[in-house]
Parts: C-alpha cells; sequence; structure tokens
C-alpha cells in the first residue's frame, strides 16, 4: 500500500549538515565521504510534518532544541539524521547491497543503498524503484535505482513518516523499519554513536571531538585537497 506524505514544504535556509564521525574516520581512512547535496535531497524532501509539534518527542534526546528551533535548523538536523542512519546501515556507501535470509520463509532478501532498503518499498511507500529495469544489472551497479542516493534517501524520508506521523510511533521503535532504530539492541548503540555531533542548534550536550565550524561540505573539501578533517 503505497503511503502518500504530501507536498513537502518549499525549501528554505539550505545547508550541509555537521560531520558524522564516520565521516570523518572514512575521510581519515582514505575513503570518501558524504555528498553535501545528499543533505539538500534530504531537506527538500521533508514533508511540512516532520518540521512540526507532530515530531514524537523522542527527537529530544538528540536534539534537545528541536521544538524551538527555526524551520531551517530542523531541516539540518534531519539531513544529519540520516546521515547518520546511513552511517549505522551502509557506512556512508551508496552502492552496499546485503543479502538476508529468512529463516520462517525460506526467502532471501535484499537491502541496498544509504538506507538499506527493499524493492518492495515502491509498492509500500511510493518509492522511485523500477524493479524491472534493474533486474539484470549487477548487485553493486550505481545505475540500478535502488542505489541512486536521491531515490534511497527520498523512499527514506517516506518510510520514517510513515512512522512516526502516520503511524505516530516513535522515533525509536521496537516495530521501526530499520534495526537500528529499534531501542536497546546492538544496532541502535551503531547509530547513537554517530548522533553525538548534531547540528549546535540542537542544543546537545554531547561531547564531540568534530570542530563545531565542520560541515559535510568543509569534510569534502579537505578530502578533495588531501587533508585530514579536523
Amino acid at each position: 500500500m503505497c503511503i502518500g506524505i504530501g507536498t513537502p514544504s518549499p525549501a528554505q535556509s539550505i545547508k550541509p549538515a555537521p560531520p558524522t564521525p564516520i565521516d570523518i574516520k572514512k575521510v581519515e581512512l582514505g575513503g570518501t565521504p558524504w555528498e553535501p547535496q545528499w543533505d539538500q535531497i534530504i531537506e527538500n524532501a521533508l514533508p511540512p510534518a516532520m518540521l512540526s509539534s507532530q515530531v514524537p518527542r523522542g527527537v529530544r534526546r538528540f536534539c534537545p532544541r528541536f521544538y524551538e528551533m527555526g524551520t531551517g535548523d530542523k531541516r539540518t538536523f534531519w539531513a544529519y539524521f540520516f546521515q547518520a542512519l546511513a552511517g549505522a546501515e551502509a557506512g556512508l556507501d551508496p552502492n552496499t547491497s546485503a543479502r538476508h535470509r529468512q529463516p520462517e520463509r525460506a526467502l532471501a532478501t535484499r537491502s541496498e543503498g544509504l538506507l538499506q532498503l527493499a524493492y518492495a518499498d515502491h509498492k509500500r511507500y511510493g518509492c522511485d524503484f523500477n524493479w524491472a529495469m534493474d533486474r539484470a544489472l549487477k548487485a553493486n551497479d550505481p545505475a540500478k535505482s535502488i542505489l541512486q542516493p536521491k531515490n534511497n534517501l527520498e523512499c527514506g524520508v517516506k518510510i520514517l513518516f510513515n512512522q512516526i506521523i502516520v503511524q505516530h510511533k516513535p522515533l525509536l521503535s521496537r516495530s521501526g523499519y530499520w534495526s537500528t532504530l529499534r531501542p536497546d539492541g546492538p544496532s541502535s548503540r551503531v547509530f547513537a554513536k554517530q548522533m553525538t555531533n548534531p547540528p549546535a542548534a540542537c542544543g546537545s550536550s554531547t561531547k564531540s571531538a568534530i570542530a563545531k565550524s565542520a560541515t559535510t561540505k568543509s569534510v569534502q573539501d579537505d578530502a578533495n585537497r588531501g587533508e585530514t578533517p579536523k
């Protein structure tokens, strides 16, 4: 069943989010960092409800001032949130594809892309995935519709919208789509480690070794110059 999320509100004050710890580490190890344009994809995809008081109170665990912040800062928070989720799910690698077996059904399913999504999400949430066209391509072929960051990230926004706004479930829910957002499990701790450098506007007391002035753009610029981010 396709869940509509309405028309996203007009983009305002689009700006790069802070980098997650894994974004910094990837550059230190010579890897490819998070792309700043992915922040923009997320911020543009956010429906008005995800910038409102309808967001569950659990958001304050990661962003204590969420309800007091302006719209632009809320967009930046969500861009950081999905970067952290992609870090926990796929190590920020847009071409990640993992095969999972379900013993009770004797079937194997595959989770793909930055947010480890499935082709079935096309029908469930109206995501822009096309299995008929992709089936002939290799598992990690970046040409696959599900691996394209824009399609994957926009789908992730739809899935989270359905969870926290349509179904009124907590941000961290035992029945949530992502295991990394299910509380008290080992995967959730991986996600929590990536949420330690949220935007300054959040007013978080979490201490981070990452420079407060750092953004995903400055990290990418450092990587392009062959420098280590601060």
